[in-house]
């Protein structure tokens, strides 16, 4: 009966291929998501709380004129822009969406401060600021250091 021996040799080298997706999500990303989704929800809570003929009444950002909408479709375009991404559509590389996310966070904080200082007195005439403008004003500034924390991750 013959004996067969075994030669170990080393397994050919591997060719490098692409890195395995198990990406987590960065820091950057997850606060874009949050933001822009609260921006779009906060237009849609009181931001303006009064008293009239023993009522209390609440105004929601989408009725205080275009400035509450515009936050409201800030958020929006911010879900859009970031659902694109991430099924893998991207933008051209001369408008980085890193970018694009700050400019729309400084539109929103600067539409959000105009209606925190400018209240309008067509509702009643006591009128004091609700908690959702300051929930508003939380989630613009967090969109907008969403974009300069993403622009600081991709730095090298």
């Amino acid at each position: 009966m013959p004996i067969l021996y075994r030669v170990q040799t080393e397994p050919p080298p591997r060719e490098p291929g692409p890195a395995p997706s198990l990406r987590l999500w960065g820091l950057g990303e997850r606060l874009t998501w949050l933001a822009g989704l609260v921006l779009m929800l906060s237009s849609l809570m009181g931001w303006y709380v009064g008293s009239g003929q023993g009522l209390t009444i609440s105004v929601i950002g989408w009725h205080t004129g275009v400035l509450g909408k515009l936050v409201f479709f800030i958020g929006l375009a911010t879900l859009i822009l970031e659902g694109l991404r991430e099924a893998g559509i991207v933008l051209p590389a001369a408008v980085p969406d890193r970018l694009l996310l700050i400019a729309l966070g400084a539109l929103a904080v600067i539409f959000v401060l105009i209606r925190l200082f400018s209240v309008p007195d067509t509702y009643f005439v006591s009128t004091g600021r609700g908690i959702g403008i300051y929930i508003s004003l939380l989630a613009a500034l967090g969109l907008l250091g969403s974009g300069l924390l993403r622009t600081a991750e991709e730095l090298p």
